[in-house]
């Protein structure tokens, strides 16, 4: 069930049916479910490509009631599903089920950008509030039990009702979801699951601020010239960029993000000052401050074996594998097991091959983890003659962009564009129109959001706006990717690493799953 799996991935809910034969122990609506009229987030997308995401419209101030009309619109398409008089079928309840939701979708989409990209306080307190409503608004559906009965009903005939393989599969991952939701537990221990997930998703989110405020907050300032002992020109440069936004000039600063970090543990001569980078890294969410996350991962723990026994599992872990290729803890250790040994021996012979070059240096260190990337590399330049500043040139992300989309042709026959007429969030992002370059038939939009911005999170991913569907008609699929490349000064191109780089295609190869 869509609505389900957007749950998982935190971005929207389901809802539940109010008729009078629904266990009346079902978690309590959301309070004020009202419509929001004129609220931009509820709308129908409009414009060229099937209706785009109204980005350059969004308020904060409207999230909240937005997704409380998404919810109580949803929670009216249930109520006609769970209360139909006709006997249950796939089209009048999984296919139902399936067209649910779409404003809660829409909503939900543009509030994972917001969560993943624009972050800021206001965005925090409106999502302290909101995410505890999308478990409940989850539950709703899981324990409801007239829907249940109806998609019961489905399964048990599924394979002689000549459903497709397709419609198979939905019918059985709808069924096992709403078990593992709690669908079969009585009135108490449905009561119980619920305020558990409500409970755990305001922990995810707390824990997800938390990091974030270390990345933002908390940063590597050097302070004279001779802390820039090994960095490229384009290093020093970001830094100083970055220095020049917190208001310290004169100064240089390493964000405490992944993308900012790295390329500073692959070059500085300053060992000290490497041990102070990775440190502060590591110990995001893990620093005894306000930001500290031991309590809440304390509590996680312990909530979610409390959930998994209600739920019938030993574990927490034996839940979580239980509908996964795995099966059983045992046998994921098992997997892990398998790779965790060789993997610890190939570590030590690079760390030997580092340790031989530290000596040969004579630099009387015992190789440490803020050290793997610096002499990593002076592995790799003694032993293949490979520079990475040397390839640093050529690896120039709008050249590299050019790349993956000649790769995507070469492949799968698509052709990029720059899609006019499409608002984005933030003036760094761009859109292409993706297409057929044979026929000239749509495939797509993609959208690029290479830079760190604050209130972005670290790393890189990509993510599905709009996701394919040919269940009534074709859509235009929306996918984007996202990344935390420090921005250059005007004029100047972007050089990135060849791991950089790797993530580059990587996450790309991500997007052109979505297209595909």
């Amino acid at each position: 069930m869509r609505a389900l799996l957007l749950t998982a991935a935190a971005l929207a809910a389901a809802g539940c049916s109010t008729v009078s034969d629904v266990t009346p122990t079902a978690p309590a609506a959301p309070a004020a479910l009202t419509p929001a009229s004129g609220n931009v987030l509820t709308a129908e997308w409009t414009g060229p490509y099937g209706g785009v995401p109204p980005f350059d419209r969004v308020r904060i101030a409207d999230f909240e009631p937005g997704i409380r009309a998404a919810m109580a619109a949803h929670l009216a398409e249930i109520d006609a599903i769970a209360a139909n008089p006709a006997p249950p079928t796939f089209e009048n309840t999984l296919a139902a089920m399936q067209r649910s939701g779409r404003m809660l979708d829409r909503v939900g989409t543009v509030y994972g950008v917001w969560g993943s990209n624009y972050s800021t306080p206001e965005f925090q307190a409106v999502e302290a509030v909101v995410d505890p409503l999308f478990a409940a608004h989850s539950d709703r559906i899981s324990q409801n039990e007239a829907l249940f009965r109806r998609i019961e009903a489905v399964y048990q005939t599924r394979t002689t009702a000549g459903l497709t393989p397709e419609q198979q599969r939905l019918v059985s991952e709808t069924y096992t979801d709403f078990v593992r939701g709690g669908a079969r537990l009585d009135a108490a221990a449905k009561t119980r699951v619920s305020a558990i997930n409500q409970e755990l998703a305001g922990l995810f989110t707390g824990f997800s601020q938390h990091v974030l405020a270390d990345e933002t907050d908390l940063a590597l300032v050097l302070d004279s010239p001779d802390d820039l002992a090994g960095l490229s020109a384009d290093q020093v440069a970001a830094y100083a960029a970055e220095a020049e936004r917190r208001g310290m000039p004169g100064k240089w600063v390493v964000a405490n993000t992944r993308s900012s970090i790295d390329p500073f543990l692959t070059s500085s001569e300053r060992r000290d000052l490497r041990e102070r980078a990775w440190r502060l890294f590591a110990s995001r969410g893990d620093t005894g401050s306000a930001s500290d996350n031991n309590a809440a991962i304390t509590r996680i723990l312990a909530l979610r074996a409390e959930r998994a026994q209600l739920l019938g599992f030993e574990t927490f872990a034996h839940f979580r594998l239980d509908n996964s290729m795995a099966k059983t803890p045992e046998r994921a250790l098992d997997l892990m097991e398998a790779v965790w040994t060789p993997a610890v021996a190939r570590v030590r012979e690079e760390v030997a091959d580092m340790q031989a070059v530290a000596d040969s240096e004579n630099a009387g260190i015992t190789i440490e983890p803020w050290d793997y990337r610096f002499y990593a590399e002076k592995v790799r330049a003694e032993r293949y003659s490979l520079d990475p500043e040397s390839v640093r040139p050529y690896l120039q992300l709008e050249n590299l962009r050019e790349g993956m989309f000649w790769v995507a042709g070469e492949l799968f026959g698509f052709a990029f564009a720059p899609a006019a007429g499409v608002p984005v969030p933030h003036p760094d992002v761009r859109v292409w129109a993706v297409s057929n370059r044979t026929t000239g038939a749509p495939v797509g939009l993609w959208y690029f959001d290479p830079y760190a911005r604050p209130g972005k999170r670290s790393g890189a991913w990509m993510s599905s706006y709009r996701n394919q569907e040919r269940m009534d008609a074709d859509v235009t699929t929306i996918v984007s990717n996202n990344s935390n490349f420090t921005k250059p000064a005007p004029g100047q191109p972007v050089l990135i690493s060849w791991d950089d780089a790797e993530t580059l295609f990587h996450e790309f190869g991500h997007a052109l799953h979505g297209l595909n």
